[in-house]
C-alpha cells in the first residue's frame, strides 16, 4: 500500500467532461497541485452518496481556502457512470475521475475484492497529495467511515 511520503503511481484516469472524455495522466494532473484525492467503494451506494461525497461538496470551498487546488473523487466505476453521480449529488467544484479497470486503485494498494457486490473496488480512503507526493492518507477500516471524511481531512491541512 502506498506511504505518505511516496509519489503517486504513473496511471490514468478518465473523466467524461461537457467538452467529451478525457484521459488524464495522473502524473500531470497532480504535478504541481496541492490535491484532494478521497475514493469511494462505488458511485450511487449509500455511505458514499449520502456521506462521503456530499461532505466533500460541503466543505470544497473551506478545503480551497487551505490552499487545496484540486479536490478529486475516484472509483472504480466507468466515467459515464461517475459523472451522472456527479451531476446528481451537484458536485460541480470535483473532478469526477473513473478508474475503469482498478489499474490505479491497484497500484495504490488499496483494492478490496467485494466479490458479488462488484468484484475489485476500492477501498474508502482520502489524501493529500502536493505536488504528487502523498502527505496525507487516511484509509479507513472495513465498514468505517471516519478518518476520510471532508472534516478529517481540512483538520490536516
Amino acid at each position: 500500500m502506498i506511504e505518505q511520503g511516496q509519489k503517486l503511481p504513473a496511471g490514468t484516469l478518465a473523466e467524461l467532461t461537457k467538452d467529451g472524455m478525457v484521459n488524464h495522466d495522473v502524473t500531470e494532473l497532480f504535478t504541481g497541485k496541492k490535491v484532494v484525492l478521497f475514493a469511494v467503494p462505488g458511485a450511487f451506494t449509500p455511505t458514499c452518496s449520502e456521506a462521503h461525497l456530499p461532505g466533500f461538496i460541503v466543505f470544497a470551498d473551506q478545503l480551497k481556502a487551505k490552499g487545496v487546488d484540486l479536490i478529486a473523487c475516484v472509483s472504480v466505476n466507468d466515467a459515464f457512470v461517475m459523472k451522472a453521480w456527479g451531476d446528481t449529488q451537484n458536485a460541480a467544484e470535483l473532478m469526477m475521475l473513473a478508474d475503469g479497470d482498478a489499474s490505479f486503485t491497484q497500484a495504490l494498494g488499496l483494492e478490496m475484492d467485494t466479490a458479488g457486490f462488484g468484484g475489485v473496488r476500492s477501498q474508502r480512503y482520502a489524501m493529500v497529495v502536493d505536488n504528487g507526493v502523498v502527505t496525507t492518507l487516511n484509509v479507513e477500516a472495513p465498514k468505517s467511515f471516519e478518518v476520510s471524511t471532508a472534516e478529517a481531512i481540512l483538520a490536516t491541512l
